[in-house]
């Protein structure tokens, strides 16, 4: 039986999935999970394969949802979608973005497009 955390996060991740999906975006998959992380979805946006992150906060005392991605959480998306992109290459020559569906309290969802890039080597 889930826990009353994984209820809330399950319904920000719906909301997200729901707003994706009024801009015309429908996801490939949820929850994809691999050693090195987890992405919650994965969505095309016309050719551009998006990698998105759903954060939830009951308030923005810490700064909000959005300030909660941390270099160090950025770093494990990243790892994730390298992943993901190596056991899928029939998506290995899209173009990619990571965004942020950031959920604070009762305020409405903040979709936040290319919220971070791959750093260059």
């Amino acid at each position: 039986m889930p826990s009353a955390r994984q209820n809330l996060g399950q319904q920000g991740e719906d909301s997200a999935v729901a707003l994706l999906a009024g801009h015309g975006l429908h996801p490939l998959t949820r929850n994809y999970r691999c050693r090195m992380g987890e992405i919650d979805i994965i969505t095309l946006d016309g050719e551009t394969l998006v990698f998105v992150e759903v954060r939830q906060r009951a308030h923005d005392r810490q700064g909000g949802a959005a300030a909660s991605i941390t270099w160090r959480k950025q770093k494990r998306l990243i790892r994730a979608a390298e992943y993901f992109l190596l056991h899928n290459p029939q998506h290995g020559l899209r173009p990619c973005r990571f965004d942020v569906v950031a959920l604070d309290g009762d305020a409405s969802a903040n979709w936040i497009r290319d919220a971070f890039r791959v750093p260059s080597p």
